[in-house]
């Protein structure tokens, strides 16, 4: 049998006990399992009320890789392998990098390109009490950063919406400090994308981009939400990654589905995209 404590040790055992825990400081409850609906409903709440205490009215959404770099990273890297091949001796999975790199390089005018936008689209918009048209991005790397950065480059803020992944992917560095949330659930990060969205730019990307693009596109399809505007950047790859005249010859899609989306491959072609698209047209104050 244990000696007895005296009052001082009793004390602090209480103290130390996770059951005096305030509810809402106590992590170990919060991230029970019957608790779900609460940690959805914070992740909801959070986000919103910060972007209405920083004024922000709309959004544009920028998707895309987070594989793609930007140009001087990308030439970088190449002529880093090309140094190392010894063509006496080609190894394969060298010559793999080497054919992947020199990829990178090429589209490194995606990053250039959604770099430029976000500084444009930032510039005209963003006012000192009412900010529209804010840049939102996944907030990581790629295409994501291009975007922010772009903004950044403006003097204007932007949004970062990052994820929780088991290889945990850190903010980009040009998010608005303020601006910078991390989630846990994807069904909410993909909620925030959309709520004040007046547009979405698409740049080139695998599955990650795809699962968001199609999902507004659906969204819109089947009436779960307002049109906006949605731009595929790219012409090129997206008539290659996706063949829409395959689906409606199918009959998977209706032929008018193909109107849901417009194609650009520069800034300027974006911002005039999604000019065509709006209304009240860009620039008209849309207060209500």
């Amino acid at each position: 049998m244990n000696p007895p404590l005296d009052a001082d040790e009793r004390l602090r055992s209480i103290l130390a006990s996770p059951t005096y825990r305030l509810a809402y400081e106590d992590t170990d409850l919060l991230t029970e399992k019957d608790l779900r609906p609460l940690r959805l409903q914070l992740e909801l709440l959070k986000p919103e009320r910060v972007l209405n205490e920083q004024g922000v009215h709309s959004t544009v959404v920028v998707f895309g890789s987070a594989r793609v770099r930007d140009a001087a990273t990308a030439r970088e890297r190449l002529a880093a392998l090309e140094r190392q091949r010894d063509p006496a001796t080609p190894d394969p999975a060298q010559e793999r990098e080497l054919a992947q790199a020199r990829r990178r390089v090429e589209q490194a005018r995606y990053y250039e390109e959604a770099r430029r936008f976000a500084q444009l689209i930032s510039a005209r918009f963003q006012q000192e009490k009412r900010c529209d048209f804010v840049v939102v991005t996944g907030g990581g790397p790629g295409i994501m950063e291009a975007a922010n950065r772009g903004a950044y480059d403006a003097g204007a803020r932007s949004i970062g919406l990052n994820i929780t992944l088991p290889h945990e992917q850190a903010p980009n560095a040009y998010i608005t400090p303020e601006l910078a949330f991390r989630f846990h659930y994807f069904a909410l990060r993909k909620m925030h994308f959309l709520i004040h969205a007046r547009g979405l730019v698409a740049f080139p990307g695998g599955y990650g981009t795809l699962d968001e693009l199609f999902e507004v596109l659906t969204l819109i399809q089947t009436r779960k939400m307002a049109p906006i505007p949605v731009v595929l950047v790219g012409r090129a790859f997206w008539r290659r990654a996706i063949d829409f005249d395959y689906l409606i010859n199918e009959g998977y899609i209706a032929p008018g589905d193909v109107d849901l989306f417009e194609y650009a491959d520069d800034a300027e072609e974006i911002l005039a995209a999604l000019e065509r698209s709006q209304a009240p047209p860009m620039g008209e104050n849309t207060s209500a």
